[in-house]
């Protein structure tokens, strides 16, 4: 099946060797998004809760990009920094997706690209 690479610039560009987002048949697989700024390609100033909302942003970018939204993920990988964080992200989260909600994982890690204490990527099904 042919690959479509997807791109917006509505969310960060790519700061490696890979594509925002890459559709193959009716399923999109979305890279990792950190609170990066798109205009800046700054991490967001601010609270915990600005960087979570600047990442669930940033993947609804590449989401519309492919011809979906958030309502189209079937499965859902956080990673965090601070487990402590968890609570916030649920909360957030709920703000942007409704039920029923996708396949998840939160996995805590030592450290993300630029410092970031968030990142997330995603799959949808369209």
């Amino acid at each position: 099946m042919p690959r479509e690479i997807i791109r917006t610039d509505k969310a960060p560009q790519a700061i490696g060797t890979y594509s925002q987002a890459v559709k193959v048949g009716s399923t999109v697989y979305l890279s990792g998004q950190i609170p990066l700024d798109p205009a800046t390609m700054d991490l967001v100033d601010g609270p915990m809760e600005a960087q979570i909302r600047r990442v669930f942003d940033n993947l609804q970018a590449v989401a519309e990009a492919a011809g979906g939204s958030l309502a189209d993920v079937a499965k859902l990988n956080i990673f965090l920094t601070d487990l402590a964080h968890f609570a916030l992200v649920n909360q957030v989260m709920a703000e942007y997706f409704s039920e029923p909600y996708p396949a998840r994982a939160a996995i805590g890690v030592a450290s993300l690209p630029k410092g970031a204490q968030v990142e997330m990527d995603a799959v949808l099904e369209l």
